[in-house]
């Protein structure tokens, strides 16, 4: 009896001893699995990190759009000027120190910092470009075509007997000159009928030539474009209107020819004076 009683204290023992190992080998597997669950925490962090990259990669091409969206506004073609200051692209006009032009473009230029609108005219007999500020147009004396009852009051005015004024070559040069490049039609014809010779009157001399030419030019361009004939055309036109002015006589030879010497004694003066 006292033998069976020892023993099973001892069974007791023993389970007892193993039912600590278990809870010990228990307290390690969850102690393992809680140490483990760190690194299972960074592996699932991972996939997380991973997509909030991605999501913030995603939204840096969203500001893109926006950016090229302000560069096509910036870039945006500009507006087509067709009309300013009562003109128009493709008219002809009249631009005193040149003649006959015709407005190509009206454009928008910035010029030290400020914007400026120009009229883009081209002189096709001339081959020149000009540019024109639109706000100084009546400054520089541009104007439109004349009308078709200036126009033939200009031949008339050709028809009429010539006026030379009694003063030296030098100053009536520089009316003429003047009345050219004022750009009214009639004070040009005024110079073409005043400058012209037909075959039977004395021959112009090489400045009066150049300026009979100039005059000439500037009033066939003109009646061309307004009667919509070519330049020779006009040409015969004025000149069939110079033919039926009146001749000059003896005494406007004599007073061209008085003219002629006052200029030369008026050269051989200055000479003088220069050497003194």
């Amino acid at each position: 009896m006292p033998s069976k009683t020892s023993r099973m204290p001892a069974k007791a023992a023993k389970a007892a001893a193993s039912k600590t190992s278990a809870s010990k080998s228990g307290s390690k597997t969850v102690a393992s699995k809680t140490a483990s669950a760190p690194k299972g925490a960074r592996t699932s962090v991972k996939p997380a990190t991973k997509s909030a990259t991605k999501t913030a990669v995603a939204s840096k091409p969203a500001a893109k759009p926006v950016a090229k969206a302000g560069a096509l506004r910036v870039e945006e073609p500009k507006k087509v000027l067709t009309q300013r200051q009562g003109f128009k692209t493709n008219e002809f006009v009249v631009y005193p120190a040149h003649g006959v032009g015709q407005i190509l473009a009206i454009e928008e230029q910035e010029i030290a910092g400020a914007k400026l609108e120009l009229f883009v005219i081209n002189f096709i007999k001339d081959k020149m470009t000009l540019r024109v500020p639109t706000a100084k147009i009546a400054n520089v004396g541009m104007r439109k075509l004349s009308e078709p009852d200036l126009v033939k009051r200009a031949l008339e005015t050709l028809k009429g007997r010539a006026r030379i004024k009694r003063t030296m070559w030098s100053r009536r040069a520089q009316e003429y000159e003047a009345k050219i490049n004022s750009g009214d039609i009639v004070a040009i014809a005024e110079v073409v009928r005043d400058l012209y010779r037909s075959e039977s009157q004395p021959e112009q001399s090489y400045s009066e030539r150049q300026l009979y030419e100039a005059a000439l030019d500037r009033l066939s361009r003109e009646i061309a474009v307004v009667q919509h004939v070519t330049e020779t055309e006009a040409i015969k036109e004025i000149e069939g209107q110079l033919a039926k002015s009146p001749r000059r006589g003896a005494k406007a030879e004599l007073d061209a020819e008085a003219d002629g010497d006052m200029e030369a004694d008026g050269s051989d003066a200055a000479v003088a004076d220069e050497a003194a």
